[in-house]
């Protein structure tokens, strides 16, 4: 039980609930993002699968098409002007803004196994969820539980530990990000923080559960099927719960124990960069 305690402790630090919103106001946002004439762009193309799309509401440049987050006391973009129930929303929170965006994520997307903020200023700020539009497939993964973040609530995010989404079978996942930087009305929030519910903790790998899947991934790049063996390692991450990185060095494995030392060196370098700590 001790164990449990702290097990479930820890998945709380990463991910947690925190306000409920009214379900009508969330249906009045979902109905803005998903008819707002938003101009969805793919960014972060070494962290995803393909399917992930993105389109800034508060920036720096006050351009939505402007998706790649950096520090900044944020404006709103001309597309939030378009969404008056999300920008009263924003309003009322009274949080300090560092960027807030739409993000979407199509059947059978993922958003593989990394950690978000290595490269921005030390300074403390969070990430909040709010789920629009969203199904039972589409989870979370962040220390080894999967996590479906169901609508009606703000969630904490804290991605500087080791995460990665899904959306397995659709319809697509929208969610309403905002990252903000760390100041009273944020820890007036926060301090409402619940465990998620029914948190599913994945199955510890085994070595023959390992062993299959490699050897799975490499009868496809025999055949020639490079892409598809990656992601077939790579989508181990949420199937069962590894050490971090795991995925990432299987992949190299393949690529050095073909001979093709060379991808298996991009393949560290791809680990070394989706995984550094902030």
């Amino acid at each position: 039980m001790e164990d449990e305690a702290r097990a479930s402790h820890a998945l709380t630090v990463q991910v947690a609930q925190l306000d409920r919103l009214d379900a009508s106001l969330v249906e009045r946002l979902r109905h803005e993002a998903l008819t707002a004439p938003a101009p969805w762009k793919a960014e972060y193309g070494d962290y995803q699968s393909g399917g992930w799309w993105t389109t800034s509401l508060m920036n720096a440049s006050g351009d939505a098409a402007d998706v790649r987050i950096g520090d900044c006391i944020a404006r709103p973009t001309a597309l939030l002007e378009h969404m008056p129930v999300t920008a009263g929303l924003l309003a009322d929170l009274g949080l300090s803004y560092m960027w807030v965006r739409l993000a979407r994520l199509e059947a059978n997307a993922f958003l593989w196994e990394h950690r978000d903020y290595d490269e921005l200023d030390q300074v403390e700020r969070h990430r909040l969820h709010i789920p629009l539009h969203t199904n039972s497939s589409a989870f979370l993964v962040t220390g080894g539980a999967k996590v479906h973040m169901a609508g009606g609530r703000i969630w904490r995010l804290t991605p500087t530990y080791a995460h990665g989404v899904c959306n397995l079978l659709g319809p697509d996942r929208v969610h309403l990000i905002a990252d903000v930087y760390a100041d009273d009305a944020y820890d007036r929030l926060a301090g409402r923080a619940d465990e998620p519910p029914a948190a599913e903790r994945l199955p510890r790998a085994t070595e023959p559960v390992l062993a299959e899947r490699f050897d799975a991934a490499r009868r496809l790049a025999d055949l020639g099927y490079i892409e598809a063996a990656e992601q077939l390692l790579l989508r181990l991450f949420y199937c069962v719960a590894l050490p971090e990185g795991t995925a990432y060095d299987l992949i190299a494995d393949l690529h050095t124990g073909r001979g093709d030392a060379e991808a298996g060196r991009r393949w560290i370098t791809a680990k070394s960069k989706l995984l550094a700590r902030a």
